[in-house]
């Protein structure tokens, strides 16, 4: 059966190039469309490998650092007792929003007490002033996701456009072959293959890059999903501790 499939018409398989080796031939018979076409799927392939890769250990340490800063935080007696230990945490949302919520309160202090007299008792933060480091900690928390999601989008162009680019191949590739038809009056096998073959490899390569990025797209989404839910669980837990602490 095999050795039926992979019979060639003059040194050239035009249905299962890849187990006899003619993939080159197929390239070198090819038209310059095709070519162009196979070499901005090769390099959309690339690109979004490297961008997977990369993202696999982002994530991977992000949850680690997610991790630890939470337990830090939840053994912590004081709200502003992890000052000190967030330039360890670079990479986790955590860090930004607990740093963003601190300014914030800070902030909001310092101006009570620059219009109260001297005398007075340290001033308190109110139900107000809580809503609107609630509004900074909401800002932290989309610019850290935003920052995580770099480059992902570009998976989903992937998916998208690289599936179309090889019909689009296809189609160049039928074209030639009724090209040739009609060049050589004839429609043997000999005189269809280059461009049937042509056609089939740029399909292979279009899903070949298309498939891998739809499952790191969704892989992604399903990490950035994960994580922008327990930078909000944070975000509530870090406003109950700022009511309980030395703010209010």
């Amino acid at each position: 059966m095999i050795e039926t499939l992979t019979t060639t018409v003059h040194g050239y398989n035009p249905i299962l190039p890849f187990f006899s080796g003619g993939v080159w031939e197929i390239l070198g018979n090819s038209s310059f469309f095709g070519i162009l076409i196979l070499f901005v799927l090769i390099v959309m392939s690339l690109i979004s490998w490297v961008i997977m890769v990369n993202k696999y250990f982002i994530f991977k340490e992000v949850q680690v650092q997610t991790e630890k800063f939470q337990n830090q935080f939840n053994r912590s007696k004081q709200f502003s007792e992890l000052l000190g230990q967030v330039k360890l945490f670079k990479l986790t949302p955590l860090g930004a929003i607990y740093m963003a919520g601190i300014k914030e309160a800070d902030a909001i202090m310092e101006a009570k007490d620059s219009n109260s007299p001297p005398d007075q008792p340290r001033a308190r933060l109110t139900e107000d002033d809580f809503k609107t480091v609630g509004l900074m900690l909401d800002k932290s928390i989309t610019e850290s996701i935003s920052k995580l999601e770099k480059n992902v989008v570009f998976l989903a162009t992937v998916a998208n456009a690289a599936p179309f680019l090889g019909l689009l191949g296809t189609i160049v590739g039928v074209m030639e072959s009724f090209w040739s038809i009609g060049e050589r009056g004839s429609a043997s096998l000999a005189v269809v293959a280059p461009g049937i073959a042509e056609a089939l490899l740029v399909i292979v390569v279009g899903l070949a890059a298309a498939i891998p990025a739809v499952i790191g797209f969704n892989w992604a989404n399903n990490n950035l999903k994960n994580l922008t839910d327990q930078a909000n669980n944070f975000s509530l837990e870090l406003l109950a501790r700022l009511k309980k602490d030395s703010y209010r």
